[in-house]
């Protein structure tokens, strides 16, 4: 029991760094690429529901390790509407991390893409001030899945945030509960070339969008261009 507890702390305290290498620049072109085809899959995200998602986050590749306990691991970026009241044009991403521990029996090491709609302002507010633990600091549930899905559900009306998952090719709602997100600040400065909270990223728009973000920005552009939730 003692060595299972100790493979499972090197796992998560280790596989940060391990993970994180790769570029920011890399890591949104992914998450570009991730968003592109969940798009374009046929039984896709709702239109009414993304129409009224104040932020979109695309985490890439998530990572899973089975060490008898299950750890997780992801980074992306999180990318919001314009103004306080996010009814502008979808603005620079912020880069994200994605973290957490389930109990169970994992198959081994496999990759999962996420996508997260962040449903209301006091979801967005929460993500940019710090780590939420999904769950308890902010709601989240299983985003239903279909083009002409109603939105005008409790459950889904209820939640700040709808977490969808890809994985081998299956597209599905997954419940993150238990996990936590919180703001990449390390990725922001390698992005932005200086230190930059979320909240001066996403709401005080103190950058503009860079190259390495322009195709995400455009494609929710292009998908959701207003926010329809007033």
């Amino acid at each position: 029991m003692r060595r299972v507890w100790i493979l499972f702390l090197c796992v998560f305290f280790l596989a940060p760094p391990l993970l994180g290498g790769d570029k920011v620049d890399e890591r949104l072109e992914s998450s570009s690429s991730v968003l592109r085809e969940i798009l374009n899959v046929p039984d896709n995200i709702p239109q009414d529901l993304l129409n009224k998602a104040e932020c979109v986050i695309v985490i890439p590749s998530v990572k899973k390790f089975a060490l008898g306990f299950g750890a997780s691991y992801g980074r992306g970026a999180m990318v919001c509407r314009g103004g306080r009241d996010f009814a502008g044009s979808w603005g620079p991403p912020s880069m994200v991390a994605l973290e957490g521990g389930s109990f169970g029996l994992q198959l081994g090491g496999q990759a999962t893409d996420f996508v997260l709609l962040v449903m209301n302002p006091k979801g967005a507010q929460s993500l940019l001030s710090s780590k939420v633990k999904l769950g308890a600091d902010a709601s989240v549930a299983a985003g239903p899945k279909g083009r002409t899905t109603s939105a005008a559900t409790d459950a889904w009306m209820r939640a700040e945030i709808l977490s969808y998952s890809r994985s081998r090719g299956l597209f599905a709602g997954i419940s993150l509960e238990g996990s936590t997100l919180r703001p990449d600040n390390g990725a922001n400065q390698d992005l932005y070339h200086r230190k930059l909270s979320a909240r001066q990223i996403v709401l005080e728009r103190e950058v503009a969008v860079p190259p390495a973000g322009e195709q995400l920005g455009s494609l929710l552009q292009a998908a959701s261009p207003r926010n329809q939730s007033g």
